[in-house]
């Protein structure tokens, strides 16, 4: 891979988890622009069709692909990693943008199958990808893992207890990866750099369509969240890896 100047990924092999939603279609399209080759995944096939096509083309010549896999399977999320190395030759990121919300009004009435569902999407999915694309993304050199965050795990609020447990516990498991890439990397620094992407939550332009008059406030883009997800190869993995990147004002 070779990076020729900021915000450029030429060369560069990057899978997608999640890619079917907004933030994946966002972020398929800017690492394609990026000059990447982008391997997307998601559960719903025509969702993950749609966001493929669209980045194939947005940018014409760029190889985007997608595959349906069940990262609640682990044997299956291995099986992913490895067949995109064998084809590509390498892996140079992966980026998590599973996904999901569950909240109650109050603390008391909180389900607690709200925490069951969003430990399978938003903690054994990380659990899964990470173990997958480890040493992959250490072979590759200046690998990346990107985890996509909200602020709410940092200061959860009554009503959001199972999804600020969740977020929280899924960045827990994140940083526990960037110290085993910096215990592996020794006194030469770590070859590959796991991060945190922090925002408040996500809007796009189909939610603003949707609400003309709301004004999100502290809401992320999901095209300024792509352009930040390319933006974390610009800087040495010593200096990236193991650090929340906030993206909205901390809590």
């Amino acid at each position: 891979m070779t990076i020729n100047g900021k915000g450029s990924l030429d060369g560069a092999v990057v899978a997608v988890a999640g890619a079917g939603g907004p933030a994946g279609r966002a972020a398929l399209l800017r690492l394609a622009q990026a000059g990447a080759t982008v391997v997307g995944s998601d559960a719903d096939a025509e969702r993950l069709a749609e966001a493929v096509d669209a980045a194939r083309y947005a940018h014409g010549g760029a190889t985007v692909t997608g595959d349906i896999v069940d990262l609640l399977d682990l044997d299956a999320t291995r099986e992913w990693a490895a067949r995109i190395e064998k084809e590509f030759g390498r892996v140079d990121g992966l980026i998590h943008l599973v996904g999901g919300w569950r909240g109650s009004k109050t603390f008391a009435d909180a389900p607690l199958a709200h925490w069951d569902t969003l430990h399978d999407l938003l903690i054994r999915t990380v659990q899964h990808t990470s173990l997958a694309f480890h040493d992959a993304l250490e072979r590759a050199g200046n690998g990346r893992y990107v985890l996509i965050s909200a602020a709410g795990a940092s200061k959860p609020t009554a009503g959001n207890a199972a999804y600020a447990a969740a977020k929280a516990a899924a960045e827990a498991w994140t940083l526990a990866l960037a110290d085993a890439f910096r215990k592996e990397g020794g006194e030469a620094g770590p070859k590959a750099a796991a991060a945190i992407l922090v925002v408040k939550a996500l809007v796009h332009d189909a939610m603003r369509a949707e609400r003309p008059n709301a004004k999100f406030a502290g809401f992320t883009d999901v095209k300024d969240l792509a352009d930040a997800i390319v933006g974390v190869w610009d800087r040495p993995a010593e200096e990236v890896n193991g650090n929340r990147l906030w993206l909205t004002p901390r809590p």
